[in-house]
């Protein structure tokens, strides 16, 4: 709740109430600017009737409006940024895949023939009606469908109304250049793009969690964002001056004249400390005490390789390569498309490994467009599952990886895996496809390594059957956060109980690294906590010694590396383990960033 102080003197001249709201934390930074509402456009519908002899004008009119967005969606897509958030091309795919179903593209035409509402009001209706029906799901994934179709029937009314979304000028009444902080009930992820190139420099949103599919592009874009504050955008007024303090969750609403002094000097500071961090570039991440960390970069697209390499990163982690077979309108890109892309990231990377996890399709990575959602597609035929199920697709690929690790070092891994016969085909599929190669005369790494993602609590509880059959491990500790507490990451109803640091994922994790060391194999984390410099000091403590994470987030976590000392952290790291309060567990691993 907002808590009312005096009426300072702010930065716009008149004396305005201060008061500070209180979110979730999702990205870290400070951004100080004026605030820019953006209104849901549901609440300017206007509701008349049609009479009969235009209503099929009206009908038009709205397929019109759903052809203009379809073309939007293909055209952010298309102009997807090289830094790019990994979701960021899956989301667009799913408000594709909502905007074609009869739901949306149909029924409100059906509405406006038989009731005679005019296209907005339509629109809306239907939109009223499906959102009751997500309420009454259970399951919460699927429940979180319903802020999506919202977003999608959002941008088709702006097109009605003739009210996409213009961005002031941002100069403000007093002359001050002030940069704008978005405020909304909440944004997607593809309009977050349409404000990246203009002044925007973090937002608000009343709803959202720490892993919300805007709080993920939040941290890819190093935004500073704060969410979860419940009638933020109510309270906010247009032009009010904002400080996000991202690290906090804090939102302070027209600041005084001292609070902002004191934030705009933290801001310099943290400017200041992320140009030091441009001299680590070339500098090995070794601990205090002599310990080699290797930092790797996660990539979507060849493209990403620059900034990997810029970074210094010592590889490639964790190249996604779903994102070559997203928005191609269901066709399989050929095995030569995909082994020039593959190609393309090896050469880049300079004989750095690459690690190139195959199709990680299902849940909210749809390839089909058209295809029918599964009643809990987390829980469905995704990743491995998916590959298995569809040979062709899965041989077509492993040649175009093992055709690309002639031209550097690549290595394969497969996401999902919690079964030992999963294993073995898997591992059956790659030798076939080698095969394949040797008889053809095509040359190929013979002795790529095969790792296994660790993703899943049954993986992690029959680590053996992995260790004795896979050459390296890939913890994803995005996924198996979600499994292991049952917790659907982007529902922000439960987002809360999202926990890195429940006792059951550390246990798990340790687990891993522990039994992957013991059998002499490396073990990776190419989760968000890899890059969660929060987190490094503990992970390094596990016996961690590579990490994967977005280029963005490398230098920061080097830094950490270069100041940890693994005698000391250890034995603390030990005591966490053995503890099972959660505020114990959180107040240790605060100390490990100070030891």
């Amino acid at each position: 709740m907002p808590a009312e102080r005096s009426r300072p003197r702010t930065p716009t001249g008149p004396a305005m109430a201060s008061f500070t709201l209180h979110g979730i934390p999702v990205s870290r930074g400070i951004a100080i600017g004026r605030a820019h509402k953006l209104a849901p456009a549901a609440l300017d519908v206007k509701h008349y009737l049609v009479a009969e002899e235009h209503l099929e004008a009206e009908v038009s009119r709205l397929q019109q409006a759903l052809v203009q967005v379809h073309k939007e969606l293909q055209t952010l897509w298309n102009e997807l940024p090289k830094d790019a958030p990994t979701e960021l091309g899956a989301f667009i795919d799913v408000h594709a895949l909502i905007l074609s179903d009869p739901m949306i593209s149909e029924a409100p035409l059906d509405i406006i023939r038989t009731r005679h509402y005019n296209a907005e009001w339509a629109l809306l209706t239907q939109i009223d009606e499906l959102s009751a029906q997500f309420d009454e799901i259970e399951d919460p994934y699927l429940r979180e469908r319903k802020a999506d179709i919202q977003q999608v029937a959002e941008r088709v009314l702006k097109v009605l109304m003739g009210t996409a979304q213009i961005l002031p000028a941002t100069t403000g009444e007093d002359g001050f250049q002030a940069q704008m902080i978005i405020v909304a009930h909440d944004i997607s992820p593809a309009d977050m793009l349409q404000f990246r190139d203009r002044s925007f420099i973090g937002f608000v949103t009343d709803v959202g969690g720490q892993n919300s599919h805007t709080a993920i592009v939040a941290r890819s874009l190093d935004i500073p964002a704060a969410v979860g504050m419940s009638g933020a955008s109510t309270l906010i007024e247009q032009d009010d001056w904002l400080i996000i303090d991202g690290d906090a969750g804090v939102v302070i609403a027209n600041p005084s004249a001292l609070v902002l002094e004191q934030y705009r000097e933290r801001q310099g500071a943290a400017a200041r400390a992320r140009k030091k961090l441009q001299k680590l570039k070339k500098t090995p991440a070794i601990t205090k005490d002599g310990v080699e960390i290797m930092l790797m970069a996660n990539i979507e697209l060849p493209d990403d390789c620059p900034a990997a390499m810029e970074a210094g990163a010592n590889g490639v982690g964790l190249f996604r390569s779903e994102f070559l077979f997203m928005g191609r309108n269901s066709r399989i890109p050929s095995e030569d498309e995909q082994f020039e892309q593959y190609k393309k990231a090896v050469v880049a990377m300079k004989g750095r490994p690459v690690t190139i996890r195959t199709l990680d399709i299902g849940a909210d990575k749809p390839l089909d467009q058209t295809e029918h959602t599964a009643l809990n597609p987390a829980l469905g035929l995704r990743a491995i599952r998916y590959c298995l199920a569809e040979p062709q697709i899965f041989l077509t690929q492993l040649r175009a990886i093992l055709r690309a690790s002639a031209f550097g070092k690549v290595r394969i891994l497969i996401p999902m895996l919690a079964h030992a016969f999963e294993i073995d085909q898997s591992l059956a599929m790659i030798a076939q496809a080698k095969a394949e190669l040797r008889e053809q005369n095509i040359k190929f790494d013979d002795d790529v390594d095969v790792g296994a993602m660790i993703e899943i609590p049954a993986a992690a509880l029959a680590l053996p059957m992995f260790v004795k059959r896979m050459d390296f491990l890939s913890i994803g500790t995005n996924d198996l956060i979600q499994y292991t507490l049952a917790i659907d990451r982007v529902d922000y109803e439960v987002a809360h109980l999202y926990n890195p640091l429940h006792p059951a994922v550390l246990q798990l994790i340790s687990m891993t690294i522990a039994a992957g060391h013991k059998a002499g194999i490396d073990v990776a984390v190419c989760g968000e906590m890899a890059g969660d410099i929060k987190l490094t000091r503990l992970l390094l403590g596990m016996g961690l010694r590579e990490f994967s994470m977005h280029p963005a987030q490398l230098l920061s976590v080097k830094q950490e590396i270069l100041n940890s000392d693994l005698a000391r952290i250890m034995p603390q790291t030990r005591k966490i383990m053995r503890s099972m309060e959660p505020n114990v567990i959180a107040d240790a691993v605060e100390q490990l960033q100070l030891m």
